[in-house]
């Protein structure tokens, strides 16, 4: 866990899950975007940390594909300057997420709609890629009564009992959910919510779970949380507006203020991923030095030897058992 307030978050207006949802892409890149659609907000994106959590793939692999989502348009970071209200300033870099593929306009857009928000100085749970930071916009609402809150118990029980809906190696029997009803009802009680006790339940799953509710009792005694402290400070609110926002390379940070950015990537990081550039150019150029040739033959090889040797004052090797 990093700082309180940082990590992903999703863009909003977007199209229901569906089965075809990323079915555009290829291989790897459809398994990480099914991957981060499924993280709950406030979870770093990030290269190394998702290769940390991925069975599959490490960390090369993820950046690339991650730049990839990034080309596509399901994926941007976005730097935004904050003046406080104390009159001090800063940058924060957010992470945007979008389910639904956007165009280069569409995030243009959205980045220009970030002007001018109000937003908190960010106290949500997560994890953080650099300096990713949460926000909260605060607009004029009226006040209503709140519902009451479902009980632990009862909203324990339903977070097993969805398991299977998130994960289908996981299916929880009605006998397994009611024997670890008070087992997740105490993640509850120490401050966790139901998303963290199916996160714990699902990730890094192996391919086959031949025992759902053993595994499931398992992680949720080993991973319990501690206790809350029966004392907690209240955090306080610092609110702030956004006043410049300019659009971050999706792999190197670089800013739109020192690099040209096209759908989310610098130039270079787009020639070292292999996409497309302004100009047309698509893979990195090799020195001539590094390009293959063909294999001398062996008396190329002899007489090469030969001219060291004689360079050396050495003489001939020939006949001296070498």
């Amino acid at each position: 866990m990093a700082k309180t307030g940082y990590g992903k978050r999703s863009t909003g207006d977007e199209d229901p899950h569906a089965d075809a949802d990323f079915a555009h892409l290829d291989g790897r890149e459809r398994d990480l975007a099914v991957f981060v659609d499924h993280l709950q907000d406030g979870h770093s994106v990030g290269y190394k940390a998702i290769a940390a959590a991925h069975p599959r793939y490490g960390q090369q692999a993820t950046r690339v594909s991650l730049g990839r989502l990034v080309d596509v348009g399901h994926l941007r970071w976005i730097r935004e300057h904050i003046t406080l209200d104390d009159g001090s300033m800063r940058w924060v870099t957010r992470t945007y997420w979008s389910r639904t593929p956007r165009s280069a306009a569409w995030w243009e857009e959205f980045a220009r709609a970030r002007n001018g928000r109000v937003v908190t100085d960010g106290h949500r749970p997560g994890l953080a890629r650099t300096e990713e930071a949460e926000e909260e916009i605060h607009e004029e609402e009226p006040v209503e009564p709140a519902e009451p809150a479902e009980p632990q118990a009862g909203a324990a029980y339903r977070a097993l009992a969805e398991l299977g809906d998130a994960d289908r190696r996981m299916p929880l029997s009605e006998q397994d959910c009611r024997s670890l009803e008070a087992l997740a009802a105490e993640w509850l009680s120490r401050g966790s919510t139901p998303q963290d006790i199916t996160r714990a339940l699902t990730e890094g799953l192996p391919d086959n779970v031949t025992n759902p509710g053993g595994l499931a009792r398992k992680r949720l005694e080993k991973k319990m949380p501690p206790k809350k402290a029966k004392v907690r400070q209240k955090q306080r609110r610092v609110l702030g507006r956004v006043d410049r926002v300019i659009q971050v390379c999706g792999t190197c940070d670089a800013d739109e203020r020192t690099v040209e950015i096209v759908r989310g990537l610098c130039r270079e990081c787009r020639v070292e991923l292999g996409l497309d550039t302004p100009e047309g150019e698509r893979v990195p150029q090799l020195p001539a030095t590094f390009l293959a040739e063909p294999l001398p033959t062996a008396q190329e090889v002899h007489d090469w030897a030969a001219r060291v040797r004689a360079a050396g004052g050495l003489g001939s090797w020939r006949g001296r058992g070498v």
